[in-house]
């Protein structure tokens, strides 16, 4: 449901004057980071447009200055929002201590290749954080580390004492890796496609690099016989 245009920054949007008030702003301030952080990733921080961020959201720039103070506030929260939302996508298929630390890793790759080709808005602004020297994360100590690190440690520890790993990987690198397989083909997907003339969006394609990230991550930590 769209949200009927507002004339006062703390008005309750049309469609959400049942909620509490709590629950309606916090509604309004997700709504305003989504199409925020497709505005970012479109235009990039110079380019991006805060009129048109809450013409989208049929609202009145007013109200993104109120949830966010600025525009550097407001991207400074889509960066926040973005890695908060990778972390726990990441995560999402770890910890379980029972389970075989070779299927749980299976699950974890699985899951994060189909999370960054679904959000390929997010791999352009984390891209944009690294041309311009973590400008946002910097500023951010609560993005600073991931629960992922820890269980990838849990994971790799648990294959080494099972046999199933090496041992001398690190929980880090080993993130570093899958997260390089992962989002790389999300963003150079289109030069991919306009040099090679190959559509990662294809079925048979993306089957077919999955296997390969798969059988990447899991032959560089197999045991050797």
């Amino acid at each position: 449901m769209r949200m009927a245009k507002t004339t006062e920054a703390l008005k309750v949007p049309a469609g959400r004057a049942g909620l509490t008030r709590d629950v309606a702003a916090e509604r309004t301030r997700r709504d305003i980071l989504q199409a925020a952080t497709q505005e970012f990733a479109a235009r990039g921080f110079g380019g991006a447009r805060l009129d048109a961020i809450a013409d989208q959201m049929q609202t009145t720039k007013a109200m993104v200055y109120y949830y966010f103070g600025s525009k550097e506030g407001l991207y400074r929260a889509v960066v926040e929002d973005v890695f908060a939302a990778i972390h726990r996508a990441e995560f999402e298929h770890c910890g379980d201590q029972g389970r075989d630390a070779e299927d749980e890793l299976r699950a974890l790759v699985t899951h994060t290749f189909a999370f960054h080709e679904a959000h390929p808005g997010y791999s352009r602004i984390v891209s944009m954080e690294n041309l311009n020297d973590a400008r946002a994360v910097v500023q951010l100590p609560q993005v600073k580390g991931s629960p992922v690190v820890q269980a990838l440690a849990s994971i790799l520890a648990r294959g080494v004492a099972g046999g199933q790993f090496r041992g001398g990987i690190d929980a880090v690198d080993l993130h570093y890796f899958i997260s390089a397989l992962c989002v790389f083909r999300v963003s150079n997907r289109l030069t991919f496609k306009e040099i090679f003339d190959r559509d990662f969006a294809d079925p048979a394609v993306r089957a077919r690099q999955l296997a390969m990230v798969l059988e990447g991550t899991l032959g560089l930590l197999r045991a050797t016989a």
